[in-house]
């Protein structure tokens, strides 16, 4: 377990506390069991960028907060510089460099995601509230959504209903670079 997992899990914990919102709670608001909550909180396993824009909806708090521990005070703009956004490495298939966390009152997520190619893909699905908006920058992409397989390159977009489970899976041997907004 690393500083940076346990540091969040250990915010999530606390915001839990703080709302007065038991596990079990919380576990069925997100449809998870109360097991795979209890690892995301002692930071036992790596926790899906999908799951803290949830949880960051659930608390009421920007998702600046849970990634670095600090309120987000930015209300006029917020500048990111390149390769500078905070990393939320949260799942194996993919990195997320988020784009704005100190903007407050966001209505958007916005983050840069690489897809790593894979030998055998085997996309694990997941699902959030809200709609997304995919926009490839590098290389080619094949999105799982709601039993349909799209296949998008660089250039391409795609917009969804992210409350579907869906997923990305990097295409001929090359990492995939994209754009994603959560809404």
């Amino acid at each position: 377990m690393n500083e940076y997992n346990k540091d969040i899990g250990d915010r999530i914990r606390e915001l839990r506390e703080l709302s007065d919102i038991t596990i079990k709670e919380i576990a069925d608001d997100l449809n998870i069991n109360e097991e795979t909550y209890i690892q995301y909180e002692n930071a036992e396993v790596d926790i899906p960028a999908s799951f803290l824009y949830e949880l960051a909806h659930i608390f009421k708090v920007d998702l600046g907060l849970l990634l670095t521990g600090e309120e987000s005070r930015m209300s006029i703009f917020d500048v990111t510089r390149a390769n500078k956004g905070v990393s939320v490495d949260r799942r194996k298939e993919y990195t997320h460099e988020n784009l704005c966390s100190n903007f407050i009152h966001k209505k958007a997520e916005t983050f840069l995601v690489v897809v790593d190619p894979e030998k055998n893909p085997v996309p694990s699905l997941n699902s959030h509230p809200g709609q997304e908006f995919n926009y490839v920058l590098e290389g080619s992409l094949k999105i799982y959504i709601h039993n349909n397989e799209i296949v998008l390159n660089e250039g391409d977009c795609i917009f969804f209903d992210s409350a579907h489970r869906h997923a990305m899976v990097a295409l001929n041997d090359k990492p995939a670079k994209f754009l994603a907004v959560i809404i």
